[in-house]
């Protein structure tokens, strides 16, 4: 035992720091991993950064291409302009030369009228040919000045078309220019996104092998925490084999510290028995006792002696009385069960006749209701057809009632079809019939005309008549044809706050009195 619990001390030691070093790993494993994470992260980030700029630089590519195109577009169109600047100054030069040539010929022709004007003084026969010719000399000035404006129109034409021309090579310069400039631009971003792009590639691969690393080093720090959760196991196998075989043992050892404690419990047991039963002490016992030669033989007459005393049970003296007891408490309560019995048969008769009594009552009963609701129905609808009818006429005590009705004119499958009048008049007439099977001597109706129409009220005001000397009537309503077929009238008013007057108005007799 001193040696086992010497390696249960051991063990403990060695499992604590055994503990000790896989919290040291987890933490470093913690670690590591918060530093992995952060790495990924890292990563994560650069390499969405790396996606925008790459997207940026797309972008930046598409724009420089647009921009290639435009400038590929004005070169096309500044040497189209060129072309036409050149055209348009070739046929200026020709414009001026031919306007040169006209002036030309318009002094030749002055010089010529002038020529012809000074012979014509001279000679009157050459007068006439010269006149001729110098019509035709005019006409030919006229159509030179009219060709004369049309090649100045040209020329100022022309002149307006080359400083439109001009201005817009200017334009087109500056946005060559402009373009250009935006050109370099773009390509200076692109050098810098692609050196950030590079930066952070390099970046990337360095965590990348960062990551590469600790991951190298979170298996090792894996494998050694797998090692040690390993070894502890076995330790802690170890100890919990040491803990049962000391549980074990130390049951043993209870088992044995019971067992004396019963045997010596039975001895303390046997010596107050000879002292209780046969008024013997301990030695004066051993001093009489005789050797059992066969221990077998003797057990087994002891146990038949026991059974033949256990055979003849106790002694109860009080058994006569306490059988005279139960014996009349027996008679008591047979004659009370069969009095229940005979009750409970005979409420059960009381309960089936009741029950046969009221289906034949209510069956009686409801067919009188069902004739006078179809008799009451006519009359004051003025035709049509009512009735009631039984949901389940083979348990009438449980069934419900439908409402058939057929105003006149009209057929009607629910009530719901009828209108807020109709079915307050329906209601009415089944009361009416209830009525009239079971007069009441005193009735309350409040207000149950106030859905109907006058012409309606005045017919349930009439027909409470049929009921006069039978039933006394309170009507409380709002409706003048009601108010019209009563014999008094009772009302109440207050003209004086907090006061209040009942004023009854006798019709037959036509007397107002308070």
């Amino acid at each position: 035992m001193i040696s086992r619990t010497h390696e249960l001390e051991e063990a403990a030691e060695k499992l604590k720091a055994l503990e000790a070093q896989m919290e040291t790993l987890r933490a470093e494993a913690g670690k590591r991993k918060a530093e992995w994470a952060k790495l990924l992260t890292d990563t994560e980030g650069a390499q969405a950064l790396i996606e925008q700029y790459q997207s940026e630089q797309n972008a930046l590519q598409q724009q420089l291409a647009d921009l290639k195109v435009r400038a590929a577009s004005d070169r096309a169109w500044q040497e189209n302009e060129a072309e036409q600047r050149a055209r348009l100054l070739e046929r200026t030069e020709q414009l001026e030369k031919s306007k040169t040539e006209a002036e030309q010929q318009l002094a030749a022709i002055e010089a010529e009228i002038k020529e012809a004007e000074s012979k014509l003084a001279l000679d009157s026969e050459a007068q006439v040919k010269l006149h001729s010719e110098q019509e035709m000399l005019s006409e030919q000035l006229a159509a030179q000045k009219i060709r004369q404006a049309e090649l100045a129109k040209d020329i100022e034409s022309e002149r307006s078309r080359r400083i439109a021309l001009a201005q817009s090579m200017e334009k087109a310069a500056d946005q060559k220019a402009e373009l250009e400039s935006a050109v370099q631009t773009e390509k200076k971003s692109i050098a810098d996104k692609q050196k950030e792009i590079t930066a952070l590639t390099e970046g990337q691969e360095a965590r990348r092998t960062a990551i590469n690393g600790m991951q190298e080093e979170i298996v090792r720090l894996r494998r050694a925490h797998d090692e040690k959760e390993r070894y502890t196991v076995d330790i802690r196998k170890g100890i919990d084999e040491l803990h049962k075989a000391s549980e074990k043992q130390s049951a043993e050892r209870t088992r044995i510290e019971e067992r004396k404690g019963a045997v010596e419990k039975e001895i303390d047991d046997l010596i107050f028995r000879l002292q209780d039963s046969y008024e013997l002490t301990r030695t004066e016992a051993e001093a009489q006792a005789e050797p059992i030669e066969n221990v077998k033989e003797t057990e087994t007459q002891l146990s038949s002696l026991k059974n033949r005393i256990r055979a003849l049970g106790n002694v109860n003296v009080a058994a006569v009385d306490e059988y005279k007891e139960v014996s009349e408490r027996y008679a008591f309560m047979t004659g009370q069960i069969k009095d229940i019995e005979t009750a409970k048969r005979e409420l059960e008769q009381l309960i089936e006749q009741l029950t046969t009594d009221m289906c034949v009552i209510f069956q009686e009963s409801f067919t009188k209701i069902n004739r006078y609701f179809g008799e009451i129905f006519v009359e004051l609808f003025g035709g049509g057809s009512a009735s009631l009818q039984l949901t389940d006429p083979d348990n009438i005590l449980e069934s419900g009632i439908e409402i058939k009705v057929a105003p006149p004119g009209k057929v009607i499958k629910n009530l719901i079809a009828l209108s807020g009048g109709e079915q307050s008049f329906v209601a009415i007439c089944i009361y009416f019939a209830i009525l009239k099977l079971r007069p009441a001597p005193f009735c309350i109706l409040d207000e149950i005309d106030a859905a109907l129409d006058e012409v309606n009220v005045r017919k349930y005001a009439q027909y409470l008549k049929h009921f006069f000397g039978q039933v006394q009537f309170v009507v409380v309503t709002h409706r003048r044809s009601a108010m019209d077929e009563a014999n008094v009238l009772y009302g109440v008013t207050m003209q004086e706050d907090g006061v209040s007057r009942l004023l009854r108005l006798d019709q037959n007799g036509v007397a107002i009195t308070e």
